[in-house]
């Protein structure tokens, strides 16, 4: 997990990313549920996606306009009067 935050960089991208992966992987059909590593037998989807981003399989791309999303124990709160 570690080691595939160093190549993302923000927790959140990471899970979202991860879970976008297990999504495909499970999903079955076509050539986006195939592994683009090789891994163990007994290897769940999401063992699966760790690798292939810390093997530069996966990635992502921000949008020039979009921002990182700000961890919660930043944001403002809204206090009641």
């Amino acid at each position: 997990m570690k080691r595939a935050l160093e190549k993302v960089g923000n927790p959140h991208i990471l899970v979202n990313l991860i879970s976008r992966r297990v999504r495909q992987l499970n999903g079955g059909g076509g050539g986006l549920s195939r592994p683009l590593v090789e891994v163990a037998p007994g290897c769940g989807a999401a063992d699966v996606a760790l690798l292939e981003v810390i093997e530069d399989k996966i990635g992502f791309e921000m949008l020039p306009d979009e921002e990182p999303p700000e961890p919660a124990h930043i944001r403002s709160k809204k206090r009641r009067g």
